[in-house]
């Protein structure tokens, strides 16, 4: 394969991811950081390939930035969507999985992640018929749990399953799925 071959599969990947984001209503400051693309040629995407009336609405502002969200009581959606960003790999099991060799986490915005990303969050709104997270929120929860600063994935003793808890939090709440203790360690997970 010659090196324009690559160079053409990778240019089209990030058009493809773009148009998937753009699709999900992302800001234009994510698909940037996801794909590599200017904000010129995202706008040009946008006016090309989005009719006007299709439905997609471009958001302003900054993205979303307080994890309270993910942490309010009746927050299955948010443990639903973990598991899928689980599930398609764009949030390691443990978080020193996630780490450089200097103790930093990875960084997680690339092009193989935008696309696992695409697919974990459209697997969520189809699981989760009334879904009320919306892309950006998914994205940050992507972001906070690869980070493992703020909040976290502990693990059921009894069922396995993945809740997400705050990272400094003085008592450990029960398992959402079935009410048992979790793990004290984040370095568990689900193949320990």
């Amino acid at each position: 394969m010659r090196v324009t071959d690559d160079r053409y599969n990778r240019d089209r990947l990030r058009l493809e991811i773009a148009l998937r984001l753009i699709g999900h209503e992302a800001r234009t400051q994510t698909i940037r950081r996801w794909t590599g693309l200017s904000d010129d040629r995202i706008r040009k995407l946008v006016r090309s390939y989005i009719r006007p009336g299709a439905g997609v609405r471009r958001h302003r502002g900054k993205s979303p930035q307080q994890v309270g969200f993910f942490l309010r009581g009746g927050s299955d959606d948010a443990h639903a969507l973990a598991a899928m960003l689980l599930l398609f790999g764009v949030v390691p099991p443990r978080p020193a999985a996630a780490r450089t060799p200097d103790g930093a986490p990875s960084p997680l915005p690339s092009l193989a992640r935008g696309r696992q990303m695409c697919e974990a969050y459209e697997t969520y709104r189809r699981v989760v018929p009334q879904a009320r997270i919306d892309f950006e929120h998914a994205v940050f929860l992507a972001i906070a749990l690869n980070a493992a600063d703020q909040i976290r994935l502990r693990w059921c003793h009894s069922c396995d399953a993945a809740n997400i808890t705050e990272h400094s939090a003085l008592r450990v709440p029960p398992c959402r799925a079935c009410g048992a203790a979790l793990r004290d360690t984040v370095t568990m997970g689900p193949d320990h």
